[in-house]
């Protein structure tokens, strides 16, 4: 199946549902009383009180009959387990990195890596940033820097390769800070704060030259880059005829490791890898992991989970599958655009992200428009869904000041294999209703904020000049004060 199929023909999912797990639908007292006291944060609500999660696709996705299998034949030996030895002989045929450092999960892979390749004082450009990469990066003492092309910063932008690097702000980087100073390029596949956009292998290919000239390692955040790959297939000339495997392969010999969360792309519920060509790093890797993860033969997870992972590349990787987890995507964002609702265009490759400057201008953006976004849309159908705003942007660590990014989106995020499209038509019919309601709407006040990755945690309460809001009661009456933490 390829896109135009999806846009003009009707197609089925390339697999049939062997189990079944009950869903049950609250009522709207019932999801006002729980958002209330999850503080008006989705990440705070209990998965019993949701009806449709699009809160994450990390680890949420449904594993296969084969996956299932898979488990049984763990070899839980703390030491020299096969399954990784099968990870490894996957990773090294689909990726082609010669090096495989496991762990726990994606932000343990980059825990390590900036560790390993960052001093203080450095700069790591980056296309767009990740809450826990930039962190981790921030933590090793080193700024990020953002790269990417302008036309990532605007949702109703249609550039095709919005995940691009631009080359003149890396270049003006180099030459402000040194290329000494530039320990890595950070390149994530399917940018996800941009909304799931792609970059091109021409903009590829023009980076791996630019880095080889100046000596910067291309460091590659494959979280969802089977994902860019198809993308690559749809929409780049000479790439049609090309499997997405081939493709994934020639985008990763084109850099020199990366951080995998295989809780996305590989259709597992845990797990992920560090990986390069570079022996030096990799003994570095490899030695550091024992400190922070476990035995570098299993980093943090169990057998089980190795194969199941090595398997999943295996399944990721099919035309089938990627066809049509994109295209369920794209069935929703096609069905909002059609209802005239702003999102992030062109839609991307895991989510439909809702653009909630747009949805709620009313709302300012330190009253966190996309967070009151995201609260609303539980309240009016029990849907589950993530900020991806003001709040996970976080504070300016030198002014101390919420850094306002350009970007304030809600993001409908679809696991892989687990909904119908019965139930998009759900999600649509009620991002719908709550837009004809879009004036009632009044924003939130933060009064709970953690130190690090405050989306997660992070707790609200109603905005005291709020116009009347599904956030308040039938009446209007403004929702009582969440106790903050100790």
């Amino acid at each position: 199946m390829n896109a135009e199929h999806h846009e003009h023909h009707a197609w089925a999912e390339p697999y049939k549902i062997k189990m079944v797990e009950l869903l049950r639908m609250t009522t709207r007292e019932e999801r006002q009383r729980a958002i209330r006291e999850a503080g008006y944060n989705t990440f705070l609500l209990r998965s019993e009180d949701v009806y449709i999660d699009l809160l994450t696709d990390s680890g949420t996705s449904a594993m296969s009959d084969r996956q299932w299998a898979g488990l049984m034949l763990g070899d839980e030996a703390y030491s020299g387990s096969r399954n990784f030895y099968n990870l490894q002989d996957a990773v090294r045929e689909f990726y082609g990195y010669r090096y495989l450092v496991p762990t726990h999960q994606g932000r343990g892979a980059e825990h390590l890596m900036s560790k390993i390749m960052i001093r203080p004082g450095d700069y790591v450009p980056g296309n767009m940033y990740f809450t826990t990469t930039r962190l981790h990066q921030e933590l090793a003492g080193g700024a990020f820097v953002d790269v990417i092309v302008d036309e990532a910063h605007h949702p109703a932008s249609t550039h095709p390769f919005k995940g691009n690097v631009d080359l003149g702000k890396l270049d003006a980087l180099v030459r402000e800070v040194g290329a000494e100073h530039v320990p890595y390029i950070s390149l994530e596949g399917c940018v996800n704060m941009a909304g799931g956009q792609p970059f091109s292998m021409a903009n590829l290919r023009e980076l791996n030259a630019y880095c080889r000239e100046h000596g910067i390692p291309i460091m590659l955040d494959a979280t969802r880059t089977i994902e860019n790959a198809w993308f690559i297939r749809q929409r780049e000339p000479g790439y049609a005829d090309k499997s997405i495997s081939e493709i994934l392969r020639e985008i990763c010999d084109l850099t020199d490791g990366c951080t995998m969360s295989s809780k996305k792309d590989l259709l597992v519920n845990i797990g992920g890898f560090f990986a390069c060509n570079d022996e030096q790093l990799f003994l570095k890797a490899q030695n550091m992991v024992v400190v922070y993860e476990g035995l570098h033969t299993y980093g943090g997870m169990a057998g089980r989970d190795m194969e199941a992972m090595a398997i999943g590349i295996h399944e990721a990787v099919m035309e089938d599958h990627q066809s049509a987890r994109i295209g369920q995507v794209h069935y929703l964002g096609r069905k909002l655009l059609d209802a005239g609702i702003p999102i992030v265009k062109p839609i991307g490759s895991h989510a439909v992200f809702l653009d909630a400057r747009s949805f709620l201008p009313h709302v300012d953006q330190d009253l966190f428009p996309a967070q009151t976004l995201a609260a609303e849309l539980y309240i009016e159908a029990g849907i589950r869904s993530m900020e991806r705003g003001n709040v996970s942007a976080g504070r300016d660590p030198q002014t101390g000041q919420n850094r306002h990014p350009k970007l304030e989106l809600v993001r409908l995020t679809l696991p892989r294999r687990v909904y119908t499209q019965a139930h998009m038509d759900v999600v649509a019919e009620a991002v719908i209703d709550v837009y004809k309601r879009r004036e009632t709407i009044g924003g939130l006040n933060m009064v709970y904020e953690p130190e690090y990755l405050r989306f997660f945690q992070a707790r609200f309460t109603p905005h005291e000049t709020s116009r009347g809001s599904g956030s308040h009661n039938d009446s209007h009456k403004r929702a009582e004060a969440t106790p903050v933490p100790a």
